[in-house]
C-alpha cells in the first residue's frame, strides 16, 4: 500500500495526489495536522533519503522558528521536525521499499511506472 504523508493546502501535495489519482495508484493520506509523525518515523525515514531532502528549509515554519540561526545537528533537526512536522518537505510518499520526497513528475514516472 502507498502512504502519502503531508497537508491538503500545501500545492505539491495537491499536485501528488492528482497524479497518482489520475493513474489510479491507491494511497492512504496523512495529514500532519491532523495526525503528526513521530520521531520514530522521521528516523525510518532518514535511513532511505538524506535529512537535507526531508528538512525544509525554504519554507515559512523554518524562517519563523529561526532554525538556520540555531546551526543544527542531525538530531537537533530530526527533534524539530518531530515537533512541527510542518518542517518536512512535502508530499513524503511510502511506494513499495521505496521513499519519495516532493513532487517531481518526471521522477514520479520512473518509481510510480517501473
Amino acid at each position: 500500500m502507498t502512504h502519502v504523508y503531508g497537508i491538503k493546502s500545501c500545492g505539491s501535495v495537491q499536485k501528488a495526489l492528482r497524479y497518482l489519482d489520475a493513474r489510479g495508484i491507491a494511497y492512504t493520506f496523512h495529514d500532519f495536522k491532523i495526525s503528526p509523525v513521530s520521531r520514530e518515523k522521521i528516523e525510518t525515514w532518514t535511513r532511505q533519503s538524506p535529512l537535507n531532502v526531508l528538512l525544509n528549509t525554504k519554507g515559512t515554519t523554518y524562517r519563523t522558528l529561526g532554525l538556520k540561526a540555531q546551526d543544527l545537528d542531525d538530531n537537533g533537526k530530526i527533534e524539530w521536525m518531530s515537533t512541527h512536522n510542518l518542517l518536512i518537505k512535502r508530499p513524503v510518499i511510502e511506494f513499495n521499499d521505496t521513499l519519495v520526497v516532493g513532487y517531481d513528475e518526471a521522477y514520479y514516472e520512473g518509481i510510480f511506472h517501473s
